[in-house]
């Protein structure tokens, strides 16, 4: 279909070159389609069918030529519609197109002759395929496979070399037996014997490329070229020994290996990938190999032509430098997998399997002392939480980077997660101390809404221990001591800063908390609680009023009596304090004894209705103290009571509202302070 005048605008153009496109492929698929149709037929004759019936005779005799014509047909479609690779199937039609010119030269002008000249046109025409075919195959090499590797590089040439020297060793000296008379003629028989040895040679090295694993695409290409030398090698060997018969299957492979050729055209095109690996890359090589050395030792007994012998022992010194190339690639790959072994990979610092090689190193070598120090990151959770995993790591690089060179000439480690870990050979103690303070410094960050840092636990060898699990395991316990100690100091910083805002929201609140921290301190000492209970339900007193920040001043400071909607609303700060301390999960304990702090021992109490024993000691501790304290200063009531008052409405509540063991210890524990 053409194009009318009126749209020859560039869209109209476009269209135009998209319908010859589609056209030009249409007729490549169906030239493809007729060469592998006819191919049977070619089939048939050596099968002893030379004439199909009625009017389909004239088949037999053409189908040959009419293969050839199709596939020729088939891959120029795709090399003028296809753009990639388009020199290179340029060349291979138009090698095909010589082949098969002088094919059909033969059949209309020589075969009829008596004498047939040689060489003649139609040999000028056969030869011209090889050149074609060779630069096809290389640029096709070129583009498809892309670079290669030295090892895949030898691997072609073995193929390539030993598959020169066995065609040569078995065409060569028949063909050349048969060499005589002027020197056109001389020339002519050896150009066919060599360009097919070249051809499968180039073949074979192509395939090795490609790591003896073409994809689909070169396994036709590289079939088809093949087959035609094969083919041609089989037909010169029998040629000269005068045992060559027209109408064989030999005949077959010249057509067929044109329909190959064509349907390799049609293939999709991917990039051959060449693979390092596999049993084919040993296999094939060592086969070629081991077939050029038999050629030279059948030279031994009888002699072969020159350049077989040559290209033979090419292949052999080929393979015993691929071996040398391939001792030298798996030392690399041996060094490549311990380094990674003993490497950690995100950081580039040696890891926990390095660490115990060098400690075993050092315990025995090293006469003086070894520091082994361990570090655990503090805040990289919440910093990996915010940010996100990739700065997370950036984060680790760097600090494994700056350890790496505060430290030097000492090793640093990653240990896995966010542990690092420095191993040094030492003098003396304070060379200890400096190390560990140029590694804390370098695994420090801080920012505007982060700061890591790091706990460490140090060992010296052979003082604190000799084996090398041993020292790892008492590094580690003391590590999480010190990671320990930082967490109760940032618990303490937590209720400072809360302590803060009850006071200043609130003085005499503040002052309150601080009164009854001291007076329940010294009660939770006396009923035998232990230091860690002991420091709960001091932060616990401190705080036990924290959840008032959330009421409203109106309420808090209001100078008559409580509603019922307004004393309801005040009893939520006992729940309210809890959640404000919760927010930090070392205070969780502390939360607990805040939110018990207004039960009482009959159960009347807020926010749970607990009963006796099931509030926790130290928040029972607490109400007793907070009352006591309430009744004894005027900033809880108009006039405030004496001790002695403040004691014995204590007594009198002890069963109902307080535990009566806890009231009789703080009346024995307060006895003994000092009045205000």
């Amino acid at each position: 279909m053409g194009c009318a005048p009126v749209k020859r605008t560039p869209q109209g153009a476009d269209a135009c070159g998209m319908r010859g496109a589609l056209l030009l492929r249409r007729t490549g698929v169906v030239a493809l389609a007729a060469a592998w149709l006819l191919i049977p037929i070619v089939v048939l004759r050596p099968l002893g069918v030379n004439e199909l019936p009625g009017p389909l005779g004239w088949l037999s005799y053409w189908s040959y030529n009419l293969v050839q014509i199709a596939a020729v047909a088939s891959c120029l479609a795709r090399a003028v519609c296809v753009p990639r690779s388009r020199a290179a199937w340029l060349l291979l039609s138009l090698g095909m197109t010589s082949y098969a010119a002088a094919d059909m030269y033969w059949a209309l002008v020589l075969a009829d002759l008596e004498v047939v000249p040689y060489p003649s046109i139609g040999d000028a025409l056969y030869l011209g395929f090889y050149p074609c075919a060779l630069i096809a195959l290389l640029l096709l090499a070129r583009e498809q496979v892309g670079r290669f590797s030295a090892a895949v590089w030898l691997d072609g040439l073995v193929g390539a070399f030993g598959v020169a020297a066995i065609g040569g060793a078995l065409v060569f000296p028949v063909v050349l037996a048969q060499t005589g008379g002027p020197a056109s003629t001389v020339l002519t028989n050896l150009a066919y014997p060599l360009g097919d040895a070249l051809l499968l040679a180039l073949v074979v090295g192509v395939v090795g490329l490609s790591g003896w694993r073409p994809n689909r695409s070169w396994l036709l290409i590289a079939g088809g070229l093949a087959l035609f030398a094969t083919v041609d090698t089989i037909y010169l060997y029998q040629t000269a020994n005068g045992t060559y018969l027209e109408g064989t299957l030999v005949d077959v492979g010249w057509p067929a290996a044109f329909a190959v050729m064509a349907l390799a055209a049609w293939q999709p095109v991917a990039k051959a990938r060449s693979r390092v690996g596999g049993w084919p890359l040993l296999a094939i090589p060592a086969t070629v190999g081991a077939s050029s050395l038999a050629v030279l030792l059948y030279d031994h007994f009888d002699r072969i032509h020159t350049a077989a012998l040559v290209l033979a022992t090419a292949a052999v010194a080929a393979v015993i430098v691929r071996l040398g190339v391939t001792f030298a690639e798996h030392l690399d790959m041996l060094a490549t997998s311990r380094h990674e072994a003993m490497t950690d990979v995100l950081t580039g610092l040696d890891n926990r399997r390095a660490l115990m090689r060098d400690m075993e190193r050092d315990m025995v070598d090293c006469e003086g002392l070894v520091l082994l120090a361990l570090f655990d990151l503090d805040g990289f959770k919440p910093y990996n939480d915010t940010f996100g995993h990739p700065a997370g790591d950036a984060l680790l690089a760097r600090l494994g980077e700056r350890l790496r060179s505060a430290v030097a000439p000492a090793t640093a480690y990653r240990m896995g997660g966010d542990e690092f870990c420095v191993l040094a050979v030492i003098d003396d103690a304070p060379e200890a101390a400096r190390i560990l303070d140029a590694a804390a410094q370098a695994l420090r960050e801080r920012g505007d809404m982060f700061e890591v840092t790091a706990s460490h636990g140090m060992v010296l060898v052979p003082e604190d221990a000799t084996d090398p699990v041993e020292a790892l395991r008492l590094a580690d316990q003391r590590m999480y001591e010190h990671k320990a100690r930082g967490r109760t100091s940032g618990a303490r910083q937590s209720i400072e800063a809360l302590v803060r805002a009850v006071r200043a929201r609130d003085g005499e609140l503040g002052a309150h908390g601080a009164d009854v921290a001291t007076t329940a301190t010294a009660v939770a000492a006396a009923m035998g609680m232990s230091q860690r209970e002991q420091e709960h339900v001091t932060q616990a007193a401190e705080l036990h009023d924290v959840g008032k920040l959330a009421i409203p001043d109106e309420i808090l400071h209001k100078p008559g009596p409580l509603d019922a909607h307004e004393w309801s609303f005040m009893r939520r700060h006992a729940e309210i304090g809890q959640r404000i301390v919760g927010e930090s999960a070392t205070l969780t304990p502390v939360g607990t004894l805040i939110r018990s702090s207004h039960e009482r021992w009959d159960g009347s109490g807020y926010p749970d209705g607990l009963r006796g024993e099931t509030i926790p000691l130290g928040a029972r501790i607490i109400a007793v103290c907070d009352a006591y304290d309430a009744m004894t200063h005027t900033r809880t009531y108009a006039r405030a009571r004496t001790h002695a008052d403040a004691i014995a409405e204590l007594r009198a509540c002890a069963g109902g509202h307080f535990d009566p063991a806890v009231v009789e210890c703080f009346c024995a524990v307060v006895s003994t302070l000092p009045v205000a």
